[in-house]
């Protein structure tokens, strides 16, 4: 058996500036599956993303999708990529497992909780407030800076961080304050800021529109009071007023203190993002 890949047609290049192409598996140069493989617009171009694998069921548990998986990593590093990722839903056992065996490590996780249909109560003593125009251009700067170097602590390398950073902020925050659907809060207790959450519409998974918190933070003086759960509960108004009954978030794995937050407030894992460097 000699199992390759081949290609279905040229590279392409989307508006983004991301690459993508897409192969035929083959079994003696029959197609037994296919493979999807491009570069992460968010990462740049040193990022490899495997975007799709199939393996017909029929030709399955042969040993197959473990050498079209090495095939897409040899090809990205072609490209120049340094690291390469791919995501998994929470019900693909295979697809963890041979992850796991090519040596993907999980970096972070998408998560999803079913809302009730009463907005929850905020603690006595805190509130929620829209942020200002000033509290905004404060935060945005911070919040680049921030942002990147969250990525940057879990190995990956600055520019990367930096583009995924600049992009990020350029897509779902384009007009500021003013970004169609775009909510930011900030939490106070007598009188003072002691943090914030950002919760938008946004399409967790294809065909999925949920209301997402993108970024949701405690001032570093005021944490370890409950003002986190707080946020998440202002969060949780946000959608239920917006008129969406679930709210979604990602959280880098190595997070544990929010993971156990996220896990104790009802949400639950639909996504495993993992990674390997190249």
């Amino acid at each position: 058996m000699t199992t390759t890949l081949r290609p279905t047609g040229p590279i392409q290049q989307g508006a983004d500036g991301a690459k993508s192409r897409s192969y035929d598996v083959c079994d003696n140069g029959r197609p037994v599956g296919a493979v999807e493989i491009g570069t992460d617009p968010g990462f740049g171009a040193k990022a490899g993303v495997l975007r799709s694998l199939h393996i017909d069921e029929s030709r399955r548990r042969r040993g197959r999708g473990t050498i079209a998986a090495l095939a897409a990593e040899e090809v990205l590093r072609g490209w120049g990529c340094t690291q390469m990722t791919l995501s998994v839903m929470v019900d693909e056992t295979a697809a963890q497992g041979l992850a796991a065996a090519l040596g993907y490590a999980e970096r972070s996780r998408n998560m999803l909780k079913e809302l009730p249909s009463t907005p929850p109560e905020l603690p006595d003593g805190v509130s929620a407030r829209p942020m200002t125009d000033d509290e905004f251009a404060h935060w945005a700067s911070d919040a680049l800076r921030s942002y990147a170097q969250t990525w940057i602590d879990r190995g990956v390398p600055v520019d990367q961080a930096v583009r995924k950073a600049e992009t990020s902020h350029a897509q779902f925050l384009p007009h500021g304050l003013a970004s169609e659907g775009v909510h930011l809060h900030v939490l106070v207790h007598e009188d003072g800021v002691v943090g914030h959450v950002w919760v938008a519409r946004h399409e967790m998974h294809p065909g999925m529109l949920v209301s997402y918190v993108f970024d949701v933070e405690v001032r570093e003086e005021f944490r370890g009071r409950g003002y986190g759960r707080a946020l998440m509960l202002q969060a949780e108004r946000i959608a239920l007023e917006a008129g969406d009954d679930r709210l979604g978030l990602h959280v880098l794995t190595s997070n544990t203190p929010a993971l156990r937050l996220y896990e104790s407030l009802g949400y639950r894992t639909t996504q495993y993002s993992l990674a390997k460097m190249l």
